[in-house]
């Protein structure tokens, strides 16, 4: 990614005949509302198009959650993008990094992950894209049960 626009970089490539807008904001976590509330109205996305994915420590490290719409889920960016947006109607992937065995949330999330929660990183791609090209559903019902 090499474009910079809205507090993020950014992409705009193809998946079949449909443009994709792929965005890493470069704020905070925390604050990552800003990044894509900025960017959806630029471009004009409705929440409902947008496609977050992120980290889950209440999920096993590995696994796959694809939900369509719901609550933060005690996760801090979540929270913030449910605030800008003004909406929880946006579909999620959330990759499961298992919760931390005898060190602090903080140290545990910026350590280096271990091997079942790269192979879910390495698998969230693949939900993401059948969730644009086949829909929420299919994605939930292909990804939520998969083990990586």
């Amino acid at each position: 990614m090499k474009k910079v626009k809205c507090k993020a970089l950014f992409e705009i490539c193809k998946l079949g005949s449909k443009n994709i807008l792929i965005m890493k904001p470069q704020t905070y976590m925390n604050l990552s509302g800003e990044a894509v509330r900025d960017m959806a109205e630029a471009y004009s996305v409705p929440p409902e198009r947008i496609i977050v994915v992120f980290d889950d420590i209440s999920l096993p490290a590995g696994r796959i959650r694809v939900k369509r719409s719901g609550s933060d889920g005690g996760h801090n960016g979540i929270k913030n993008i449910l605030y800008h947006l003004q909406s929880d109607k946006f579909p999620r992937v959330k990759i499961g990094m298992g919760a931390p065995e005898g060190e602090s949330l903080v140290d545990y999330v910026l350590d280096v992950m271990d091997g079942d929660a790269l192979k879910g990183v390495k698998m969230a791609p693949d939900a993401v894209c059948t969730l644009i090209e086949q829909g929420v559903d299919q994605a939930m019902q292909d990804f939520n049960s998969k083990k990586a």
